[in-house]
């Protein structure tokens, strides 16, 4: 990777940790920090180009609607932030493309087209899955009032995007709802490989919560 590459990688880092250190919904720069291993990780595995990967993953959330106010103010703010820097139209342009794609419901179902698109989409679904995933649930919860579980509650299978964001669910249901779908939702080879463990480890987690639950253990 050249030293502009690098340069602007830190200056990245330095924004968005100011925007995300100390939130404390599991989205915080620690998440941001997971997410960029993983990119680049599979990316190199993928034969992708690392620097997109690692630049989109660092700001992928700086304009998410769960975090901020005013999102499309901040996705104003993020793009002439890429514009400004010294790299070519087309890569802040990519990034912003995956961006604005990436998430679970964000995305409206629209496919990736690019692989540095899926190879960040995954590094983000693989931070909700696994023992991570589980803690960041939990802390979301925690944030968002809403209860461990509710055994009266079912997951809802059909939900616009305003009834996915309601907070009228349970820790326990968002796995369904959510985390236990990911791996099914992975896009690269490798992403797949390193899925299938967290996905074990959820349903290990869940089989233990229901006999707790029930007095059984």
């Amino acid at each position: 990777m050249i030293k502009r590459e690098k340069d602007i990688l830190a200056a990245a880092e330095v924004m968005v940790k100011e925007k995300l250190d100390g939130e404390s919904s599991g989205h915080d720069w620690w998440h941001i920090v997971r997410v960029r291993n993983s990119a680049r990780a599979i990316a190199e595995q993928e034969k992708a180009d690392v620097f997109i990967c690692e630049l989109a993953a660092l700001l992928h959330d700086v304009a998410d609607e769960k975090l901020v106010e005013d999102p499309e103010q901040e996705r104003y703010e993020l793009a002439q932030w890429l514009y400004g820097q010294p790299f070519e139209i087309d890569r802040a342009d990519h990034i912003l493309t995956i961006i604005d794609t990436m998430s679970f419901k964000g995305g409206n179902g629209q496919p990736m087209t690019s692989l540095e698109g899926k190879i960040v989409q995954d590094a983000d679904r693989l931070d909700a899955i696994g023992a991570i995933g589980i803690a960041r649930t939990m802390a979301y919860s925690g944030n968002h009032n809403r209860p461990i579980h509710d055994p009266n509650m079912k997951p809802r299978e059909q939900m616009t995007l305003e009834e996915y964001r309601s907070g009228k669910d349970t820790a326990i249901m968002h796995f369904y709802e959510k985390l236990l779908k990911l791996k099914d939702l992975m896009n690269t080879d490798y992403g797949k490989k390193m899925a299938e463990q967290r996905h074990q480890f959820l349903e290990f987690y869940l089989a233990e919560f229901y006999a707790e639950w029930q007095g059984k253990k």
